[in-house]
């Protein structure tokens, strides 16, 4: 399976998490925006000034990011990512997530057409469903 892999499938994995997705590195080809980079060390510096990260472990998880981020092709958030994103959505959906979502049927429309989208965001999940997207893990409720 060839996966669009979001930032808060990235974090909940390399931080432990519960609930993490339990296929992770099993994807055939995955995908991940240049926007996931960003939002994953930003998450890192909140965490490290809430004193939740000590220097140990944001250097482990660093590194652990590193090699997550070689086995990926990076998409970049180029004119026609920005372009497709300020369009109109079928539900509800923020910016960032519009980014990520419009970086992958871009993809699907260009490269593979039956690209999945990996996220535990809700929102984000919902709105790639109701655009024909299929998501791991799947929504709840």
């Amino acid at each position: 399976m060839n996966v669009l892999i979001d930032t808060s499938v990235v974090v909940r994995y390399l931080l432990g998490e519960a609930n993490s997705y339990d296929g992770w590195g099993t994807w055939v080809k995955g995908y991940v925006s240049e926007l996931a980079r960003v939002e994953f060390f930003r998450v890192m510096d909140r965490l490290r000034l809430e004193g939740a990260l000590n220097d140990i472990d944001r250097v482990n998880l660093r590194r652990d990011f590193d090699l997550f981020w070689k086995t990926c092709h990076c998409v970049p958030v180029s004119e026609k990512v920005l372009e497709r994103a300020s369009e109109s959505f079928p539900t509800v959906v923020g910016t960032l997530d519009a980014i990520h979502l419009s970086t992958l049927l871009l993809i699907r429309e260009r490269v593979e057409p039956d690209l999945m989208l990996l996220t535990h965001d809700t929102q984000l999940a919902r709105a790639a469903l109701a655009s024909g997207v299929d998501v791991r893990p799947a929504l709840e409720g």
